[in-house]
């Protein structure tokens, strides 16, 4: 055959080939093909190296580590200088902030969350703030054009009650098709726990625990918050939220309101319904700090969000017209594999680039910002991102700390860690950089300390001696483990080079008290409309978070997905009966007593014994409540010069990288103030020692409460509206040496003060000491009705111990907290305390600070093997 006859029929083949595009018989072709590489996915369960066996893939991880060869920590991302970066310390200021600045998105916005509530108030009290409800602000932005990405980790069901299912069932139903914004919003769920869905790669036991916000590649959150319930609070951490003066008034509805030491959220697509009732317990408070930044590391965010996305793309809607590839400015051509941008000869989905508008638009671009050099660090693997295991976060903690000179300050979620491989299953190393720095300091004489603040029980558990806190218990095991128990801890390894370790590492829990404002009144306005004040609360909650999703089926929600219209009316018809006594129980006049006293804790709150209560004093005792202050956080702070924040705990979960995903920043001002160290002349960072002092002031109560308002508060606006107020004062320069005796003396003596009182008054758990055990009955025992009253409290008056002892058996533990249901749990031990000592009492209590109970079971088994945990288990709880 001639050439020209060749191309020719080249030309006829290739017009042929054009004509069948076009027809249902290339759809079926392109369709079998996807069928056939779906299925093949199967054989990536014998193959756990698919990602990284084929040529390219191998280039593209060898050009990674280039990259992270030439950084510090070995990070994908290098050190930024000239960032602006703003602190958050607690819900109220993080949440303001975010909801300001959602509202002023122009182009996009992505989301990374371990948990998103749709139905979350960025402002309080949610009544007054109906439109900056999470989805509303969403869905505004949405119908104005703002496109947005969301990435949720997908939970075990079995294990948490996160339900992201119910989180993009919401979202996608705010915009439904034919309406403004309809498309705007994409939410991706990762990773999925079983072979079939989506033929996808199962992950059971890790999660995405990243928590982070960017907006049109302008402005970054970063942290420890998740946009979900529970997380909401401010400096005074209130207990209580009930409201005689009209449920109107509420600041946690619904499931925001939470405490899992009793009961942990439940069905929260149904977020109007909870099952604790506010009349009755206190929620768990919740502290947490979060930063807010411009500058060149907005970009490094951006890139590690987009990786994310185009990964979960391709290992679960890779054949989902619904989700595009994301390609990014810096990341083209050759590189775009960096942020794992696949070309598949069939495509299915678009490619968009983002930023939408040029990058070099941001200020932040071509000039600096401010003063921080900062570098983003992270936690990811192959099952996470597609990567090698990158561990820059932890080599961050260990470099930093083991470089310290003066002091480490560290507040977060959980504390497990190693000095060596002799603490097995733990590996991570941050412990063993803890013993170097403060072993050098002991040698050399030099006044060095590690301060750790950790919550008190970290796993939720209800009652630790249940089957079900099996899991809490081997968190807490390790956690002593890794401190003081045993010669490879912390302890025993700064011990064992000749340095008293007491003389250099102290650790910490918070805990906060309240009173529940139940009125004489409101109990007789329960009775009279013969409607609970729990009932009233779900009222409200429909009332203000009616506009949303309930079901969390697989198919297509729809805003008809709402609750019947008769639940509907038999809820506000509740309300109306309630509300309808109001004034023939005189609360129709202004109600006397407050609906918090968590304020009194704090600076120039007053004292609980001024407080005024509206009925008899001896029926105030039984509203008294407490709860341990769940810290959250996940920061670290060294000499006031160096800051890192963000997602990741310190146990092997957060810091070995292959397992959770992870992201945080390292942070450095180099705009230096003058303070001190030590009694010396020191220059400080800015951001660190202003950041490190405000926390300090919190924890002492020596910073004022918070009113609900923040639209003042110059620390609840974002990075670019202003900076931070350090809130300058006699109490600011106070605490201005972390290393000053006199802060010091306050730091320990209030932490003492507040656990005895803490133990006397309420048995707070878990505690290592016994003191004041059985003592309520001592005030009885010489009446008549004394043996009543013993039985009636399941108590034995022959047993009663006169002396202190400590809590380090199960036994010891039970004689403690007896098990039994005559106290509810958090309020007051001791019914015949009198009412004006109690009040005394808490007068005393100043901030939140409580030493940790170190020696809490030291002599029992606290987590033994089992089915529960054992060696295929036990990176679970580390």
């Amino acid at each position: 055959m001639a050439p020209g006859e060749d191309k020719g029929e080249g030309r006829m083949f290739a017009g042929l080939r054009d004509k069948l595009k076009a027809t249902n018989l290339y759809d079926a072709k392109i369709g079998a093909i996807h069928l056939k590489n779906k299925v093949g996915k199967f054989g990536n369960l014998i193959n756990a190296n698919h990602r990284h066996d084929e040529e390219h893939e191998k280039l593209t991880d060898e050009k990674r580590n280039r990259i992270a060869e030439s950084h510090r920590f070995n990070s994908f991302a290098p050190e930024r200088d000239g960032n602006k970066i703003k602190w958050y310390v607690d819900g109220q200021d993080y949440f303001y902030a975010v909801s300001v600045a959602l509202e002023r998105a122009k182009e996009t916005i992505y989301i990374e969350d371990w948990w998103l509530s749709p139905e979350l108030f960025l402002r309080r009290p949610p009544y007054y703030n109906q439109e900056w409800r999470l989805d509303q602000v969403l869905k505004r932005r949405a119908e104005a054009g703002v496109k947005i990405y969301i990435v949720v980790y997908k939970e075990v069901a079995q294990a948490l009650s996160c339900n992201s299912a119910h989180t993009k069932h919401a979202l996608h139903a705010l915009c439904p098709e034919g309406t403004p914004g309809h498309g705007n919003i994409t939410v991706m769920r990762h990773p999925d726990h079983n072979v079939f869905e989506n033929a996808g790669d199962m992950t059971f036991y890790w999660a995405h625990h990243e928590k982070f916000i960017v907006i049109d590649y302008e402005m970054a959150f970063i942290g420890g918050l998740d946009l979900c319930f529970g997380r909401w609070d401010s400096r005074q951490h209130p207990l209580a939220d009930v409201h005689p003066a009209g449920v109107q008034n509420e600041i946690f509805p619904g499931q925001d309101f939470n405490n899992n030491r009793i009961m942990d959220f439940q069905t929260v697509d149904d977020w109007k319904s909870n099952e604790l009732s506010k009349a009755d317990y206190g929620r768990m408070p919740w502290h947490d700090v979060a930063m807010c930044l411009i500058g060149d590391c907005v970009y490094d965010i951006a890139e590690h969000f987009v990786l994310r996305w185009n990964f979960v793309k391709r290992d679960k809607y890779k054949r989902s017209e619904g989700f595009d590839w994301l390609t990014m400015t810096g990341r083209e051509g050759e590189n775009e594999d960096l942020v794992a941008v696949q070309r598949p000869k069939h495509p299915v989905g678009q490619y968009i680039h983002h930023p939408l508008s040029p990058l070099e638009n941001r200020s932040w671009s071509h000039e600096q910002q401010g003063t921080v050099h900062a570098q983003v660090v992270r936690s990811s693997c192959d099952w996470s991102s597609g990567i090698l295991t990158e561990h820059s976060i932890q080599n961050a903690y260990s470099e930093v700390i083991r470089n310290a000179q003066h002091f480490v300050y560290i507040e977060n979620q959980f504390f497990i860690t190693a000095t060596g491989e002799e603490q097995s299953p733990i590996h991570n190393t941050i412990g063993r950089a803890i013993v170097d720095a403060c072993v050098r300091a002991g040698k050399e004489g030099r006044k060095f300390r590690v301060i750790i603040v950790i919550p008190a029980v970290p796993g939720f558990a209800g009652d630790l001696r249940d089957d079900a806190a099996m899991g809490t218990r081997a968190i807490m095991d390790y956690q002593y483990k890794s401190i003081h128990r045993g010669e490879h801890s912390i302890f025993g390894q700064i011990k064992a080079q000749g340095v008293d370790p007491k003389q250099h590492v102290f650790i910490f829990n918070l805990r906060s008290y309240d009173r529940l404002n139940k009125t004489p009144a409101m109990v007789e306005q329960e009775e009279k409309s013969g409607v609970k004040y729990q009932d009233v609360q779900r009222a409200e909650a429909e009332e203000i978070m009616g506009e949303g999703v309930h079901s969390t089926t697989d198919r297509e929600p729809t805003l008809g997905d709402t609750i019947g219209e008769d639940e509907k009316e038999r809820l506000a018809e509740q309300k109306r009966r309630f509300e309808a006594q109001r004034g023939a129980v005189g609360l129709d006049q202004e109600t006397r007593s407050t609906d918090s006293i968590a304020h009194t804790a704090m600076l120039n709150g007053g004292k609980v014994s001024e407080q005024r209560w509206d009925d008899d004093l001896e029926k105030e005792k039984e509203n008294f409540v407490q709860e341990e202050l769940y810290i959250h956080g996940k920061l670290l702070i060294v000499d006031d010069r160096i800051v890192i924040c963000g997602s990741s705990n310190i146990n092997d979960r957060s810091q070995m990288g292959l397992h959770d995903s992870e992201l945080s920043i390292v942070m450095e001002d180099y705009n230096l103030m003058d303070s001190l160290m030590d009694g010396q002349p020191f220059r400080a960072g800015h951001h660190a020692a202003t950041l490190r002092r405000l926390l300090w002031r919190e924890h002492l109560g020596l910073l004022p409460a918070q009113p609900l308002d923040a639209s003042k508060d110059p620390n609840a606006q974002p990075v670019d509206v202003c900076p931070n107020d350090v809130m300058e004062g006699p109490e600011y320069e106070f605490v201005a040496d972390p290393m000053g005796d006199q802060v010091w003396d306050m730091w320990t003596g209030n932490a003492t003060n507040n656990t005895q009182i803490f133990r006397h008054l309420f048995r707070a758990d878990p505690d290592d000491n016994s003191e004041f055990c059985f003592l309520p009955l001592l005030r009885h025992l010489l009446s008549s009705s004394a043996l009543i009253i013993c039985s009636q409290y399941m108590y034995d008056p022959t047993l009663i111990p006169m002396s202190p002892t400590a809590v380090k058996t199960w036994d010891d533990y039970e004689a403690f907290l007896p098990r039994h249901n005559k106290f509810k749990q958090g309020h007051l031990h001791d019914p015949f305390m009198p009412a004006e000592e109690v009040r005394q009492k808490l007068d005393q209590i100043k901030g939140h600070l409580v030493w940790m109970p170190l020696d809490f079971l030291c002599d029992a088994p606290m987590a033994e093997k089992g089915l529960q945990v054992n060696a295929y288990t036990e990176s679970i709880y580390t």
